[in-house]
Order: C-alpha cells, then structure tokens, then sequence
C-alpha cells in the first residue's frame, strides 16, 4: 500500500501575556535609577537593526547592523514612545 504525504495542522502558538507582542519579550527588574521598577526587555538581533539609535547608558550610537536591547516600561509605557535601545554591555552594566 502506497504512504500518504499528509501536511500535520499545527495550532498556532498564543501569545506572551507579559505585555510583549513578540516572542522573546520578557519582564526583567529595570536601570537603578528606575527603582526597581519592571521593564520589559527584547534582545534584538543584528538583521533586525536597520537604524542609528543613541543608547541611554553611555549616550553613544548603537549603529544599523548591531544586535542590542530594547526595553521600555511595563507599567506606564506609552508604548513606542517609551522604548530605548541600549548596549548589551550598557543594559547588563546599569
């Protein structure tokens, strides 16, 4: 008897409830100065940065091409308005 190729239906992957709208999206405890406030954090990747953006750590360019961090707050955040992208290096450091 000859084997069928059937496609497997996979059900699609919900959502974050953290507030992220993309996978990877986490709640991480912010910058000092923010008094433990929680921040939500996406690491994005080198393809993904295609503008010059200043990190808010050491108020130097993070150039397109370099993969950093976004965060912005979870509680209060406005959304785009409130996100920064900072070093690696500056996020880990603060």
């Amino acid at each position: 008897m000859a084997r069928k190729n059937r496609r497997q239906h996979y059900s699609a992957r919900p959502l974050p409830r953290d507030g992220g709208a993309y996978f990877g999206t986490r709640a991480v405890e912010g910058p000092k100065w923010a008094n433990g406030e929680i921040y939500l954090m996406r690491q994005m990747g080198s393809h993904a940065a295609q503008k010059f953006y200043i990190c808010p750590g050491c108020n130097q360019n993070i150039p397109p091409g370099i993969a950093h961090i976004v965060a912005w707050p979870r509680d209060y955040g406005r959304g785009a308005e409130d996100r920064r992208h900072w070093h690696k290096g500056c996020w880990e450091r603060r």
